[in-house]
């Protein structure tokens, strides 16, 4: 098998999303070393872009090499010491993973659980961190991935400002989709994923860390258990010394800086509010051929959809005969709700009224067959 004969895909699952031209093309630019001033001017003006996105003004904000996970395990490892104990939301996948790393890293893990498909109401939320006011931090995901949840955050983050613990925020499906505004909501270190409604290859995690944040990394007595994602290394290299620490995926950086272009091009709001609109057309047209919401009312995320499909039909075949007949790629459920939902991604430059009516009408297609 050759790379020049992988045929080509709509991709409207959870993740990867598709890849605009511009973006590859970027990609495919000279390769420069990642010392070399021209890269690192690149870098910066990167940083910037993302303090935008993030709606903050922290000056610790790069993009991570590694993927979303790379992210949240970078976020838990430079706040968590052994013997901590924190609070974790979970009603998804990436909040049991959330979870499972705090346990890894030796903290005590307390856990805030809702059904899958619903919110973490705030004020449970608030109860915990009152409950247990020795908790170093609180970790949430903003948009399960897994679910389709937009979780509410305004006033957990309010409540939080002033004291001790700290607001660790999982942003990898939201950030570039839906407003984060990690300074105005109260957030301490928040991540991300390129992969998602940035429409860059895997690879990247952005991520910001705020001076509370970075306080409580200084005071630590004992460095992170992981040396690669520790934040106090990486921020040398991202500073004036330009100390080395590891090779930057400079390409995938030029790949991340086109994005942050189109995204100022577009205009912030405009590509919040594409987002909204075709989340909202798709889940109408759904809605329209007997698929039902999954996700809690209120709180559905515009860009990814999860809904379980028409009585009588078994996802997964219909979903393999999407992919193989009509070159289109959803994700299906998982956990709890494997086998019984699926997940379709409208994100970036997947965020089209094109990929809807190409999806909708593929859907047909294969309803009119089981019918």
């Amino acid at each position: 098998m050759r790379v020049s004969s992988l045929q080509p895909r709509l991709l409207l699952g959870p993740g990867p999303s598709p890849v605009s031209e511009r973006i590859r093309e970027a990609m495919a630019r000279p390769t420069l070393g990642h010392l070399d001033p021209q890269f690192l001017g690149l870098l910066d003006d990167v940083n910037a872009r993302l303090r935008t996105l993030f709606g903050t003004r922290n000056q610790t904000t790069f993009p991570l090499s590694g993927t979303g996970s790379a992210g949240m395990e970078a976020a838990m490892v430079n706040l968590i010491a052994p013997g901590d104990q924190v609070l974790v939301g979970v009603n998804g996948v990436f909040g049991t993973r959330l979870a499972e790393m705090g346990r890894r890293m030796g903290a005590e893990v307390v856990t805030v659980e809702a059904p899958w498909g619903e919110i973490l109401p705030e004020e449970r939320l608030i109860d915990a961190l009152e409950a247990y006011p020795g908790a170093r931090l609180l970790a949430l995901v903003h948009a399960e991935t897994s679910t389709g949840v937009l979780q509410p955050l305004e006033q957990v983050g309010a409540w939080m400002r002033e004291r001790e613990p700290l607001l660790v925020v999982d942003a990898v499906t939201s950030l570039g989709g839906v407003p984060v505004a990690v300074d105005a909501v109260g957030i301490d270190v928040c991540y991300s994923g390129t992969q998602k409604c940035l429409g860059v290859p895997p690879g990247l995690s952005p991520i910001t860390f705020s001076e509370k944040a970075l306080g409580r990394v200084r005071s630590r007595t004992a460095a992170p258990s992981s040396w690669y994602l520790d934040v106090s290394l990486i921020a040398g290299y991202l500073g004036s010394e330009r100390r080395y620490h590891h090779t930057a995926p400079i390409n995938l950086i030029y790949a991340l800086h086109e994005s942050l272009v189109e995204v100022e091009e577009e205009g912030i709001e405009a590509r919040y509010r594409r987002h909204r609109e075709v989340g909202r057309q798709l889940q109408e047209a759904l809605g329209e051929r007997g698929f039902e919401p999954f996700a809690q009312e209120g709180h559905r995320l515009p860009q990814l959809t999860s809904a379980y499909l028409p009585d009588g039909l078994a996802e997964a075949p219909l979903r393999r005969r999407l992919l193989e007949d009509h070159g289109i790629e959803v994700g299906g459920g998982l956990g709890p709700v494997s086998g019984k939902i699926w997940r379709i991604g409208l994100m970036g430059e997947g965020a089209r009224r094109s990929s809807v009516d190409r999806l909708v009408a593929a859907v047909d297609s294969l309803l009119e067959r089981d019918v």
